[in-house]
């Protein structure tokens, strides 16, 4: 197969996880300016309507483990297949609620079900296609489906959401998520070695030796290391205040700033317009510094410590937002560069210590582990110290510590796994 036929399905492999991400990060951004709308209508509390989002991602984390596995035997079609039905169920489904539990049940179930089906399945066959110098860049375009998503669905759903109501929002979202995760499934690519390809990006061999066999990790073994578990502690804390911020913020801007549901959208929107364009200019930086430091893994490693530290100075903006509306549109631009930066930087990172082959079920785990945890207590957290102290003062505060604990947790990463490389060494005698 020709260069070009390689590039070709790498592209494809690429937009379907853009489309996964999109639908992904949809939910996300869905969330926050549903919540007021919701919480007016139905007259359920924020911690309780935050609820339903926190056991959502409870059971998104469950289905990113399977999900992993589903990856490495049958690629990412089967789970964006999976997804089209699931998430679009979560939407309709929920639209309907007249009681709590009908409510929750469905949105939880559902949403959880199909979301869970999109991030490693996108994330990891990003980075079985490329590797080296090359993944951050197609990282980054795909993840660009995210802002995109949080720009396109947030200015839809304010137009319904002034002139209709949050249950018309939900069965145009259904739509939405429907069609878009279907075209994912009718492009997704397998890895490439299906193909009989190397990833892009790879290190060309010494066409006279015999390529180095990958070795391949069990999940048990990855576990017993640390690199994976620095990778989660950096992860899952990260998470927890993004989540925070992103299924609160908007009510923060109008209960704690006093804006309007209208002016809070619209600053809303400013993460995703400048996310479009951070996404790949910083997967490209990033990539260079890989380049520029030679190796992969402290590459990744000094984005990783320079991720928290844009979510520690954007958490201090969003507490100068009471002060001028400017403080928090630059906080809005500078949570939108951490966010470039974080969830692709995780996974580049256990990818250049644990290997394409081995990622998608250690990956899995590691995606258990963190959004079991992080997006379900960063949620609640936000909705709930907003009921107790009637601020979003201290649900920041939290989030900005939480940030400070990755930044630290990054900087103790380490830049290799002796026994992966000694096991390497005998793969390959």
């Amino acid at each position: 197969m020709n260069e070009k036929k390689q590039s070709q399905l790498g592209h494809m492999a690429v937009l379907a996880s853009f489309l996964a991400v999109f639908v992904l990060f949809g939910y996300r951004s869905s969330f926050s300016m549903l919540l007021g709308p919701m919480n007016k209508d139905m007259g359920w509390s924020v911690s309780s309507l935050s609820m339903g989002y926190s056991l959502m991602m409870i059971i998104y984390a469950i289905t990113a483990y399977f999900s992993g596995m589903i990856l490495d035997k049958w690629g990412t079609r089967p789970c964006f297949a999976a997804g089209a039905v699931f998430t679009a169920l979560g939407f309709w489904v929920t639209s309907m609620a007249t009681t709590y539990l009908s409510y929750l049940i469905p949105y939880a179930l559902f949403a959880g079900i199909g979301t869970g089906m999109l991030w490693v399945s996108s994330t990891v066959s990003v980075r079985k296609w490329y590797v080296g110098k090359n993944y951050g860049t197609m990282w980054g375009i795909a993840f660009a489906g995210a802002p995109l998503a949080q720009v396109i669905l947030s200015l839809g759903l304010k137009s319904i959401l002034t002139t209709m109501d949050w249950r018309i929002a939900m069965k145009v979202l259904a739509a939405v998520v429907f069609v878009a995760l279907i075209i994912a499934s009718l492009v997704a690519k397998k890895s490439p070695d299906h193909y009989g390809l190397a990833p892009i990006g790879k290190a060309a061999e010494n066409k006279n030796a015999q390529p180095a066999a990958e070795y391949i990790w069990s999940v048990k073994e990855a576990f017993s290391k640390y690199p994976i578990w620095g990778t989660i502690i950096c992860f899952c804390t990260c998470v927890l205040s993004e989540f925070l911020v992103w299924t609160q913020v908007v009510n923060f801007w109008v209960k704690d700033v006093k804006l309007s549901l209208s002016t809070a959208t619209y600053l809303y929107i400013v993460i995703g317009i400048c996310g479009i364009f951070t996404m790949p200019l910083l997967g490209i930086a990033a990539d260079k510094v890989v380049a520029k430091v030679g190796n992969e893994t402290k590459g990744r490693k000094i984005m990783l410590m320079v991720a928290p530290s844009l979510g520690i100075i954007a958490i201090l903006f969003l507490l100068l937002s009471k002060v001028s509306l400017v403080f928090a549109a630059i906080a809005a631009v500078i949570f939108a560069g951490y966010w470039a930066i974080e969830p692709g930087g995780c996974a580049g990172y256990a990818g250049s210590v644990f290997g394409n082959k081995s990622l998608g079920k250690i990956w899995g785990l590691a995606t258990l582990i963190i959004m079991g945890i992080g997006p379900a207590t960063g949620s609640f957290i936000g909705g709930y110290f907003f009921d107790l102290f009637g601020s979003y003062t201290n649900s920041l505060l939290f989030a900005l510590g939480s940030f400070i604990v990755s930044l630290v947790a990054a900087m103790t990463l380490p830049l290799s796994c002796a026994h992966a490389e000694s096991k390497n060494d005998q793969a390959s005698a």
